[in-house]
């Protein structure tokens, strides 16, 4: 005889510990495995891109550094680019060099975030995830301290504005940075037992596939695109503020899974500090801002029916910024590419036929963050 059941519904989050974020799961089950998924999204909108509509162009950027909250200049960047190319306004190289310098400190400081997380995301039965936690968020206060030397602060700098950067570095700061730099690749180097352990492997490995057709289907990008076997990377496809001066590597793998999309973030923290290394070694000297002086602004207007855009890699993935002008001071209509949102596209394709225990290990894989889906 077999055993039948009936179906289950469960409501995991909005609030759950473990959803990053307010994100609810309607988990149709059978037993513990997963039948179908709906992902409910929309409790944190904040009705950013509306807000935009009822601001100057460079009353902007600030706002947006909220929506990815653990990569605030990249949300400010995509939008100034755009401005940039809309307006026809040239960026010193000088700017452009310490625009990438402090993209790819926070990609690390996200990234760490993103990995020290999923230590936690898998328990204590994966073996040392507290410790992993605990190492990322020490080797994170690092990164934060060059971006508060930086910037003034510590997460949201308001540091990227239109035609330039608000501050130079400071005397000392290439030997601050080159120290931490040689800290970081050693301290990174130490995190790799706990992600090649076997009980991570057993979680992650095989776990939540997404195949290379359907990542590209729904729009994953990133991470998670890379992760799939498609080495594509905005920073060497598009070569914005100057990314074509640097070498580095575009880390892609082909197992798609979720053993995969945290590997790809773990390399990509080593390329991340070559950057920071020749960013400091061939920083070109001149003027930060093309509109002198930053502390007086003149305000920008883009011509009457301009539509642009612009994208930049953020840790997630593709970030864009669409901007629609009539010629007023404001733009008329302000539309955000969020990484998150395509990304989180793909928990209703992989996650049916695993298991609830499997639930998190997926999505924690994808590294949402909900201020950038929900806006």
């Amino acid at each position: 005889m077999t055993l039948r059941t009936e179906e289950l519904v469960l409501n995991m989050g909005p609030q759950h510990p473990s959803t990053h974020g307010v994100l609810r799961l309607i988990l149709h089950l059978e037993g513990e495995k997963i039948l179908k998924v709906e992902p409910v999204i929309g409790y944190l909108h904040r009705g950013v891109e509306k807000l935009c509509e009822y601001r100057g162009y460079d009353n902007i950027p600030p706002i947006l550094e909220r929506n990815d909250y653990l990569a605030p200049s990249l949300n400010a960047l995509a939008f100034v680019l755009a401005v940039e190319k809309g307006a026809g306004i040239e960026v010193p190289k000088r700017a452009q060099y310490l625009r990438v310098l402090l993209s790819e400190i926070e990609r690390i400081t996200s990234h760490l975030v993103a990995i020290g997380t999923y230590g936690l995301d898998l328990g204590g039965a994966f073996g040392g995830g507290t410790n992993l936690a605990m190492f990322c968020f020490r080797d994170r206060e690092k990164l934060l301290d060059l971006k508060e030397i930086l910037t003034g602060s510590r997460f949201h700098p308001n540091f990227v504005f239109i035609g330039g950067v608000r501050y130079d570095v400071p005397a000392g700061f290439d030997r601050k940075v080159k120290e931490t730099v040689k800290y970081l690749r050693k301290s990174f180097e130490d995190y790799e037992p706990f992600l090649t352990n076997s009980i991570f492997k057993a979680r992650t490995v095989n776990v939540g596939v997404l195949p290379k057709d359907l990542a590209l289907r729904i729009g994953a990008s990133g991470p998670t695109l890379r992760a799939s076997g498609v080495p594509y990377d905005i920073r060497k496809a598009d070569g914005y503020s100057s990314y074509n001066d640097f070498q580095f590597n575009v880390i892609t793998l082909e197992g798609g899974d979720a053993f995969s999309r945290a590997t790809v973030r773990y390399l990509e923290l080593f390329e991340s500090l070559k950057i920071i290394e020749q960013v400091i070694d061939g920083l070109p000297s001149g003027s930060i801002s093309s509109r002198m002086p930053v502390k007086t602004p003149v305000g920008i207007k883009l011509p009457p029916n301009t539509w642009v855009y612009a994208k930049v890699e953020s840790p997630r993935g593709e970030l864009g910024a669409f901007i629609y002008s009539d010629g007023k001071p404001q733009p008329a209509r302000v539309k955000l590419r969020s990484p998150s949102y395509s990304n989180l596209m793909a928990i209703q394709h992989i996650l049916p036929g695993h298991y609830i225990a499997d639930t998190i290990a997926i999505l924690g894989s994808l590294d949402p963050v909900f201020g950038d889906v929900d806006r």
